[in-house]
């Protein structure tokens, strides 16, 4: 930016590096002291879709200037920089990140770069908001927290329901004060629809405009074997992670945060498929998973079709499709969003509501200024396990095999809560008109995992999977 406050800056740098004084001065090192009310300068990177909303809300932000865009798709990025007039483009992240005026980057990028990206960006002197799920695997996300803990670095995990503070949040402390005695079951909702995303025959072009080396980044370099480059790269395992580490990391956080657990769960169980349609689509429209917890378990359901065949509308569930139900002794909570919960008594009399929550963003801003982790509503430690623990329910499901209902029921009648789920996942599919005895679901492989290590028991397939393989120059360190 060339602006007064971006040259005082490199003048005050050169001065002092002169000196002797300093040796390593950042935009954020600066800003600390020039003190609280200086704008921080931020850049964001990926806007294909959710990171519109990024753009519109720091751009519009008081005290915040959005002073970059990075995309590697061009013609988005061209797209965006005419809407910001003085906004400086980049195509490479490697690039945005030499500029030593930004104070903070802000990733929505497909799933397989959040990570390394937000790596990259601590290394660089940043603080970094980074979009759910913060990771494609497990172990990306731990190294994230190392990597933010080490550089004494602010990162906000996108998970806007944890900024509910005068709803959800309160909510969940009712709950924990005892008001309908004890969780039995966590339950997190994602009936969500999802069509096919079609069949092509043979590979596709990459859209012009694209540099596809860069775009695929930490992934692999793939043919494209889907008609859409963007946006359906959620349902290929190379660079998504279903709707459970899509939307379903969103229910996943609320239902750990109800249960006040900080580490990951001690066994994972999985089955789904993908049915009721053929396509390029690799990972599950229709799932349930099991988490096991002391106090209580995290079950969880994905639904991509509809209520039935034809229908516009989806399935519902104690009063939430895209949601989570806390099942208690005394009766339950419903969380039907992101802003907002309802308490019932046994006799599903609502007895308690809660409404509200703060800008997400802004929280970020926030704690930026008071370099308090504390300060944020959704610290990339709560984002970690949050994401991992839609990552490990996918790894049951990818470990897993086809198997028939006789087999799936045999095998998870003694799992809490899954036989109940595996039947009412049987009825919705039956309304659709799927047969499972045609389109078999996949059995997951029952898995135990250490919390404090956050690797499986005896499994090194299962731990293989904790990880990915990375290509040169694209590689997510091992440690911080």
């Amino acid at each position: 930016m060339k602006s007064a406050h971006s040259m005082t800056r490199r003048n005050f740098v050169k001065s002092a590096a002169l000196a002797g004084a300093v040796t390593s001065w950042t935009a954020r090192s600066w800003s600390q002291v020039m003190g609280s009310n200086s704008d921080i300068f931020i850049a964001v990177v990926g806007f294909g879709g959710r990171g519109k909303d990024h753009i519109g809300s720091f751009s519009q932000m008081k005290g915040v200037r959005l002073a970059a865009l990075c995309d590697a798709d061009n013609d988005i990025l061209q797209g965006q920089l005419k809407r910001h007039e003085g906004v400086q483009g980049y195509q490479d992240i490697r690039k945005l990140l030499e500029n030593k005026d930004i104070d903070a980057i802000s990733i929505a990028t497909p799933n397989h770069w959040h990570a390394l990206g937000a790596i990259w960006a601590i290394q660089a002197g940043k603080d970094v908001y980074v979009e759910k799920p913060v990771s494609h695997n497990v172990s990306e996300g731990r190294r994230i927290v190392e990597f933010a803990r080490k550089y004494n670095k602010i990162v906000q995990t996108g998970t806007q329901s944890r900024s509910s503070i005068t709803g959800i949040k309160q909510a969940v402390e009712w709950v924990k004060a005892g008001n309908l005695g004890k969780i039995k079951i966590s339950r997190g909702l994602c009936y969500k629809r999802r069509d096919s995303i079609g069949k092509v025959d043979g590979p596709q072009p990459i859209p012009p405009g694209v540099d596809y080396d860069l775009w695929c980044g930490p992934a692999l370099k793939l043919p494209l074997m889907r008609k859409r480059l963007h946006y359906d790269w959620h349902w290929v395992w190379n660079t998504g992670n279903g709707d459970l580490g899509n939307q379903g990391i969103h229910e996943m956080d609320v239902a750990r945060w109800f249960l006040g657990v900080n580490e990951l769960s001690s066994s994972v169980l999985s089955v789904g498929g993908r049915v009721g349609y053929v396509d390029d689509g690799e990972t599950p429209n229709t799932m349930i998973i099991y988490h096991e917890f002391a106090g209580a378990p995290i079950l969880y359901e994905v639904r991509g079709l509809p209520s039935k065949k034809g229908a516009d509308n989806m399935d519902q569930y104690k009063g939430a499709s895209i949601g989570i139900v806390i099942e208690c002794e005394g009766g339950h909570v419903t969380v039907p969003s992101y802003t907002a919960a309802a308490a019932y008594d046994k006799d599903g009399k609502k007895i308690q509501e809660w409404k509200g929550s703060e800008d997400h963003y802004a929280n970020f801003i926030k704690a930026c200024r008071s370099r308090k982790i504390e300060d944020l509503n959704a610290d990339i430690l709560e984002g970690h396990l949050s994401s991992a623990l839609c990552h490990t329910g996918n790894v049951s499901y990818l470990l897993g095999k086809k198997a028939t209902q006789e087999e799936i029921l045999a095998a998870i009648k003694s799992t809490p809560g899954m036989e109940e789920m595996f039947g009412r996942m049987l009825e919705h599919l039956k309304l659709n008109e799927v047969d499972i005895a045609k389109e078999q679901l996949t059995l997951g492989m029952p898995l135990k995992m250490d919390p404090k290590t956050e690797r499986f028991i005896g499994n090194d397939k299962a731990n293989e999977l904790l990880t990915r393989p990375y290509r040169p120059g694209f590689v997510v360190p091992d440690k911080a």
